[in-house]
């Protein structure tokens, strides 16, 4: 329910954070302006004992997330990936909210599994260990099938998830019609859809026979990718709560220094996941959208190995045309066409004036291009970007806000790996090999055939609409001049059809 009754909730979140000690060490992290901090000490200190005392052995950041529970937990994996955003310190404290969260009990895993798969444990597994990794939804056991012997990894869902998580979202849909009511002008923003946007993707990661599909799918597309590995899904063996994959060894994405000091060329694999992503997107429109440390392995030969399925996102061709051209203008500093795009696209109203938001991008992109390449952040890209979109009007766009999620995310993972890494310099390559590929003549001619493909199908049909209309045509008077251009129209369409058929068969022969 999104009734007032969820003000609790979000003076509790107030109350937790001055509990724990968080309050303090938030605000400083992001630099909070002496207003804001003002404001943020009034509300939470006369409800500080409401507050949720949380694990007093963690530091104050993660005790107060991972008592407020899943949703909060989920922002502080996006946080522990930025340590640009808020330090060193804080991103070393949040890391453990990836996969070191406490578990719960071996009992409760084992009849979870017995009953989502319908069998006794040891009937179906040879070995089945105590938990190796705690996140958030899920937990993982590293186990042995019975019949083959393989090694196997088993991730269920943590019991009572779906209610936390109804909890934190319906709190947040209450918390974004308030501000919508406040606040008109956020309403441009829309951010009750991006709620909605984040419920979607939420409710999809608490089904893992949904993830278990993600996987087959991530991995046919990557299967010609060097260097980078999906393990396979166990369809038979997974449920609602319950997913068996091959087990993948290999060390952590977090562990730096172990990865250093097993010879691995840091620098390599911190280029290599920034490119894969952006290959990803770009080319297959499908994309690992959980992408932090915590999800990422360096296996003994190199490769990066990807697990954790649960948030994947997708874009049509025409989005990801627009990303690509839209990054390769920055790139380029032409931010004439980074701004025509915007308008092309309809992301700016048509009413604007094109080119002060030419001048405005260039505000934008100047000072990133000036600084050394371990400040080059497409973070603070976004963030300016949003700044000049908002005052030009542009509502934000559902679709991209998953791919600009992950976009920062992995960037903060690849200069964890890379601090001195050049994200455009890495970026150029891919992007403009899509643009070549997706932009040019080739992909002018690419789509023309698959819009003769398209009128083709209805082939068959038109000796029958050819009749018809001619037949139609003989038998009553002449069209007022008004009416005439349907039947134009269908002529048109059937001239169309008789063209494409003609190119197909043309290229078949050729």
């Amino acid at each position: 329910m999104r009734g007032p009754h969820n003000i609790w909730r979000l003076i509790r979140t107030g109350a937790t954070l001055e509990r724990t000690g968080a309050m303090g060490v938030v605000l400083d992290a992001f630099r909070a302006p002496p207003r804001l901090r003002f404001a943020a000490r009034v509300l939470g200190w006369p409800f500080k004992w409401l507050g949720l005392k949380g694990d007093p052995s963690m530091p104050p950041a993660t005790r107060a997330l991972t008592a407020l529970g899943p949703a909060y937990i989920k922002f502080g994996q996006v946080l522990s990936t930025r340590p640009d955003v808020v330090g060193d310190e804080l991103a070393v404290q949040l890391r453990v909210l990836q996969d070191k969260l406490p578990p719960f009990s071996l009992d409760e895993a084992r009849a979870m599994v017995e009953s989502e798969l319908g069998a006794p444990v040891d009937a179906l597994f040879s070995e089945f260990s105590e938990p190796v990794a705690a996140a958030s939804i899920a937990q993982v056991h590293r186990a042995r099938m019975a019949e083959s012997g393989a090694e196997v990894a088993v991730k269920i869902l943590r019991p009572g998830i779906e209610k936390a998580f109804r909890k934190d979202i319906d709190a947040f849909y209450f918390a974004a019609s308030i501000i919508e009511f406040l606040s008109p002008a956020s309403r441009r923003l829309r951010p009750t859809e991006v709620i909605t946007h984040f419920d979607g993707v939420v409710q999809g990661e608490l089904d893992l026979r949904l993830e278990a599909a993600a996987a087959g799918e991530y991995a046919a597309n990557t299967a010609s990718d060097e260097g980078f590995l999906v393990p396979r899904a166990n369809f038979n063996m997974s449920s609602r709560r319950v997913m068996v994959m091959d087990w993948a060894e290999g060390t952590p994405f977090g562990e730096v220094e172990a990865i250093g000091a097993a010879g691995h060329d840091r620098q390599a694999l911190g280029e290599r996941v920034l490119q894969l992503f952006l290959r990803h997107a770009l080319n297959d429109g499908y994309f690992h959208a959980d992408m932090h440390q915590g999800n990422l392995k360096v296996s003994p030969s190199g490769d990066i190995i990807a697990y954790d399925f649960g948030i994947m996102g997708r874009l049509d061709a025409y989005t990801r045309r627009v990303y690509a051209e839209i990054l390769m203008g920055f790139i380029r500093k032409d931010y004439r066409r980074v701004a025509e795009v915007h308008f092309e696209a309809g992301y700016v109203p048509a009413d604007r004036d094109i080119d002060e938001f030419a001048q405005a991008l260039r505000a934008v992109g100047e000072p990133i291009f000036g600084m050394d390449a371990s400040q080059i952040s497409m973070g603070r890209l976004l963030n300016y970007l949003f700044e000049v979109t908002e005052r030009f009007g542009m509502e934000t766009r559902t679709e991209l806000i998953l791919l600009q999620r992950t976009m920062v995310v992995v960037e903060g993972v690849a200069r964890t790996m890379h601090p001195q890494i050049n994200i455009w310099k890495v970026a150029q390559p891919v992007v403009e090999a899509y643009i070549r590929q997706q932009v040019g003549p080739a992909a002018v001619l690419k789509d023309l055939g698959q819009t003769a493909m398209v009128l083709a199908r209805f082939g068959p049909k038109l000796p029958g609409t050819v009749e018809r209309l001619l037949s139609a045509q003989s038998s009553e008077r002449a069209p007022e001049p008004e009416n005439r251009w349907p039947k134009r129209a269908a002529l048109l369409a059937i001239g169309g059809l008789l063209a494409s058929n003609a190119w197909l068969l043309w290229l078949n022969l050729g």
